[in-house]
C-alpha cells in the first residue's frame, strides 16, 4: 500500500473520528456511512459575536499596584486583591462554529463487503469504496483550494438513489431545486449571516420538495459545496454564484487542478521510515490498538506516517489568503466546539507552526502572518494604549478573528506574552529563508511593536532587575508559605517564561534593527534591558526554577511546561549552557514523575524538548505514549478532546528528531534511536538550506545540501564532530558515507 495512505476500514460514528478534508478556508468532516453519508462543513469565519470593547477604566492603576505587591514580597494579597478589584477586566470571547450538516441518504441499512476508507495525505483525496447487494460502490472527496469549492463523488457500477438534505439550528431558510441546495443561516450569538450552497450534478432523475433533493437511476452524482460569509463579503449572493461557476469544470478537471496545487506543497518533503511491510497494509486503528496491546511492538512507519498527516493537517487548513489554523485547524463540531475553538496563544497557535517550517511548508505561515499583522497587532495596540497606558503592542492568553487581545477568563488571563512568542515565529521564519524583504515588510512592524510594549512596561525591583508582569507561568499555580499555611498563587512577576520570551526577543529585535538598521537606537534599548533582566536560575531540586523563587507548584504533573520555552521552541537553553541542560531535563523528569504530559499537545511538547535534549530514548517513547495514549483511530490528536496542536508540535518532534539547526550547525539524527532506518528528503534547515539524508541503523549513509546561494554550512554526524561543507549556489552537493 501506498505509505501516504490513511487507511481505515470502517466508517466513523462519531465525529472526531470523521476524515478531515479542507482548502484552508473551508473544511468538511466526511463520516463515510453506508446507508447514510454525513458531510460536516465549517468556515473559518463563522464566528459569533464579534468586537468586543476592551478598554476598562483604571486598568493600568491596577496594574501598576499589583507590580508594587510583588515588588514588597506580598505575593500572597496578590491574587486576592486582583479577583476582588478586576473580575470586570476578564472579558469572555464568543465561539467559532460549524456550518451545517449535508446529509447523503443511499441505502437502507449499513451491511455491506470490503469497505475501505482511504485518506491519500499527498494528493489529498479522501475515497471510500465498498460492495452491497452486488454492486461496487465508490465515493470520492476533496477541497479545492484553486477552486474554493468542496467536491464529492458518489458513483457504482449499477443504477442507485440517493436523497439530499441540509441541517443545521438557526436556519433562515433552506431551498431545495433540481441542481440545487441553498441554505441560509446565522449564527447563535451576534446573527452573522453565511450561505451554505451545494451545486448537484448527475445523470440521474432530480426532483425536490420541502425536504430535500432525490435523485434516481443515478450512475454518479458530484456536490460542489460553497460557503460564503459577512464575515468576507458584503454580497452573499454574489459571492456564492462567482464560486458555484467554478464548477462549470468538469469533476475530473477539477480533480487534476487540486491534486497538482495540493501534491505540490505535500511532495516538496518526504520521510520514510522502515519498518514490517504488512503494517501498512493494517489500519491506523489498528496499529495504534497494536502498539497499546504490545508494549514491546514498534512500528516506525506510522511516525512517518503521522509526520505526513501533521503536513496534511496544515495544508488542509492554512493557505495563502486564509485564516489560521485554530485550536482544531478549520474542522469544528456543532456551536460551541471544546474551548471555542478559538485561538490560544500561550501555546496552542503557536504549536499548530511548529511543523511548518522545517517540513518546507513555509507558504503555509502565511496565513498566521496576515492574522497576526492585519487583526492581532491593531487589536494589541488598542489594548496596549487604551489599559497599559503604553506604546506598543500586547496579547494575552486568546483570541478570534477580531483581534481581540486583552485578558480574559480569570487570573490566568493576565499572562502578556502572546503577542510576543507569536513573533518568534516571523523571526524563525526570516532565520529558514533569510528574506530580507520578509523581515522589512512582513515581520518588523510587529516585532518592534512587541519590543515596544516591554520598554515601556518592565520596571525595577528591589533586586535590582528589570521585571515583567504581573504575569503567569500559564496556567500553572504556586505555593506560598504565610504564617503557617499554604497559600495558591498564579500571578507572579519575572516568571522563567516572561524571562525566556521576553529576553530572547529583544535579542532577536536588536538583530533585527541591526539588519535593517531602521531604528539603532531601539537596538541599543533592547540589549540595555536585556541585561538587566533576571537570569535564569536552578532550584533546589536540581530543576529549572518555574518561578524567581524556588516555590513549589500546585501541581507538580501540570500539562504546561512553560518554562522549558527557553530549549524548544526557543533556543537560548542548548549544549552551550550545560546547567541549564541539565536543569531543563531534571524538570522534565520530575513533571513526568508527577503525572505530566497528559494532554496530547503536552505530550507532544516533551518530544520536541527531548529531542532538543539529544535523548533518542525518551524522545521516541514520548511518541509512542502520544500514539498509545493521545491518539484517536483517525490519527487525531486528543486533548482529550480533539485539539490539533498536538498533530503539529507530535509532527514537529519527530522531525526535530531526524534533524535540528538551532545551534549554528545542522544536526542529522539528533534524536533517533539507532534501530529506526529510513531517508528523508527536502527537509529545510535555518540558512535557508534544503537537507535530504539517507541512514540504517543510525549510520548515515548519504547526506545531500542545497543552497540559491554559496555559502559554507556546518554540518554534525551522530557522533562526530561539526564539519565544515561549501555549497555552490543552485547545486546539489552530496555527501556519502561508508561504515
Amino acid at each position: 500500500m501506498n505509505k501516504s495512505i490513511l487507511h481505515l476500514a470502517n466508517p466513523a460514528n462519531e465525529w472526531e473520528n470523521a476524515s478531515p478534508i479542507g482548502n484552508g478556508t473551508s473544511g468538511m468532516m466526511v463520516f463515510g456511512g453506508v446507508a447514510s453519508d454525513k458531510l460536516t462543513l465549517n468556515e473559518e469565519s463563522i464566528w459569533s459575536g464579534g468586537e468586543v470593547g476592551t478598554k476598562v477604566e483604571g486598568y493600568a492603576e491596577k496594574i501598576r499596584y499589583i507590580r508594587q505587591l510583588f515588588i514588597d514580597d506580598r505575593e500572597e494579597e496578590a491574587d486576592a486583591w486582583t479577583t476582588e478589584n478586576m473580575s470586570e477586566c476578564f472579558n469572555r470571547i464568543k465561539s467559532y462554529e460549524y456550518a451545517g450538516i449535508i446529509n447523503v441518504r443511499l441505502h437502507e441499512n449499513g451491511e455491506c463487503e470490503n469497505y475501505r476508507r482511504d485518506l491519500d495525505l499527498t494528493n489529498g483525496i479522501l475515497n471510500i469504496s465498498y460492495t452491497k447487494d452486488g454492486g461496487k460502490y465508490e465515493r470520492e472527496y476533496f477541497a479545492s483550494y484553486p477552486a474554493s469549492l468542496i467536491c464529492a463523488r458518489y458513483s457504482a457500477d449499477k443504477k442507485f438513489s440517493a436523497s439530499i438534505s441540509f441541517t443545521r439550528e438557526k436556519v433562515v431558510s433552506v431551498t431545495y431545486r433540481a441542481g440545487i441546495l441553498e441554505a441560509n443561516c446565522k449564527t447563535m450569538y451576534g446573527d452573522n449571516g453565511f450561505k451554505v450552497c451545494v451545486r448537484i450534478k448527475t445523470d440521474g432523475k432530480q426532483t425536490a420538495d420541502l425536504t430535500g433533493i432525490t435523485i434516481e437511476e443515478a450512475g454518479y452524482i458530484e456536490l460542489y459545496t460553497c460557503i460564503v460569509t459577512t464575515f468576507k463579503h458584503s454580497d452573499l449572493v454574489s459571492a456564492k454564484e462567482e464560486l458555484l461557476s467554478h464548477a462549470d469544470k468538469s469533476y475530473d478537471e477539477m480533480k487534476r487542478e487540486h491534486i497538482a496545487d495540493f501534491s505540490a506543497i505535500m511532495g516538496r518533503s518526504s520521510l520514510e521510515l522502515e519498518d514490517d511491510a504488512e503494517l501498512s497494509e493494517l489500519t491506523a486503528t489498528e496499529r495504534l490498538e497494536r502498539l497499546k496491546n504490545e508494549p514491546e511492538a514498534h512500528d516506525y512507519s506510522l511516525m512517518a506516517l503521522y509526520w505526513q498527516f501533521g503536513k496534511y493537517l496544515l495544508v488542509s487548513s492554512s493557505r495563502n489568503g486564509t485564516l489560521p489554523a485554530n485550536l482544531q485547524g478549520v474542522w469544528a463540531d456543532g456551536l460551541t466546539p471544546p474551548w471555542s475553538s478559538d485561538y490560544h496563544t500561550n501555546i496552542n497557535l503557536q504549536m499548530n507552526y511548529w511543523q511548518a517550517e522545517e517540513a518546507n511548508l513555509g507558504e503555509c505561515t502565511s496565513a498566521l502572518f496576515d492574522y497576526m499583522n492585519k487583526y492581532l497587532l491593531p487589536g494589541g495596540k488598542k489594548v496596549a494604549r487604551e489599559n497599559y497606558e503604553s506604546r506598543g503592542m500586547v496579547v494575552h492568553h486568546l483570541s478570534d478573528i477580531y483581534g481581540f487581545a486583552a485578558a480574559a477568563d480569570g487570573l490566568w488571563g493576565l499572562w502578556p506574552l502572546g503577542g510576543a512568542w507569536l513573533a518568534y515565529h516571523l523571526w524563525e521564519h526570516y532565520l529558514y529563508t533569510e528574506d530580507k524583504d520578509f523581515l522589512r515588510n512582513t515581520a518588523y512592524t510587529y516585532i518592534r511593536e512587541c519590543a515596544e510594549f516591554f520598554f515601556d512596561n518592565m520596571f525595577e525591583g528591589k533586586d535590582g532587575y528589570m521585571h515583567t508582569g504581573p504575569s503567569t507561568s500559564p496556567e500553572n499555580r504556586y505555593y506560598k508559605d504565610v504564617d503557617g499555611e499554604k497559600k495558591e498563587i498564579f500571578l507572579a512577576i519575572s516568571p522563567t517564561m516572561d524571562i525566556e520570551i521576553v529576553g530572547g526577543l529583544f535579542d532577536f529585535y536588536a538583530q533585527v534593527e541591526d539588519i535593517l538598521g531602521i531604528c539603532p537606537e531601539n537596538a541599543a534599548k533592547a540589549r540595555e534591558l536585556r541585561a538587566k533582566m533576571p537570569h535564569l536560575r536552578v532550584g533546589k531540586r536540581g530543576q529549572l526554577m518555574e518561578w524567581l523563587k524556588d516555590y513549589d507548584e500546585v501541581e507538580p504533573g501540570h500539562r504546561h511546561i512553560s518554562h522549558g520555552f527557553g530549549l524548544y521552541p526557543a533556543a537560548e537553553i542548548n549544549h552551550s549552557t550545560p546547567e541549564l541542560f541539565k536543569a531543563i531535563e531534571r524538570t522534565m523528569e520530575l513533571r513526568l514523575a508527577s503525572g505530566g504530559g497528559h494532554t496530547g499537545w503536552s505530550r507532544a511538547w516533551l518530544i520536541n524538548l527531548f529531542a532538543r535534549l539529544g535523548k533518542a530514548d525518551k524522545a521516541y517513547d514520548n511518541v509512542r505514549a502520544l500514539f498509545t495514549r493521545s491518539t484517536l483511530p483517525n490519527l487525531f490528536d486528543t486533548h482529550p478532546p480533539f485539539q490539533i496542536d498536538g498533530n503539529f508540535g507530535g509532527g514537529a518532534g519527530i522531525g526535530e528528531m531526524l534533524m535540528q539547526s538551532h545551534e549554528g550547525y545542522i544536526a542529522i539524527l539528533p534524536a533517533l534511536p539507532t534501530d529506526i532506518s529510513g531517508k528523508f528528503e527536502n527537509f529545510k534547515a535555518r540558512g535557508n538550506v534544503t537537507v535530504s539524508a539517507e541512514w540504517k541503523r543510525g549510520v548515515v549513509k548519504s547526506v545531500t545540501l542545497y543552497s540559491d546561494t554559496d555559502k559554507t554550512v556546518k554540518v554534525k554526524l551522530p557522533m562526530e564532530e561539526v564539519k565544515e561543507v561549501t555549497l555552490v549556489g543552485g547545486q546539489a552537493r552530496q555527501l556519502l558515507f561508508t561504515e
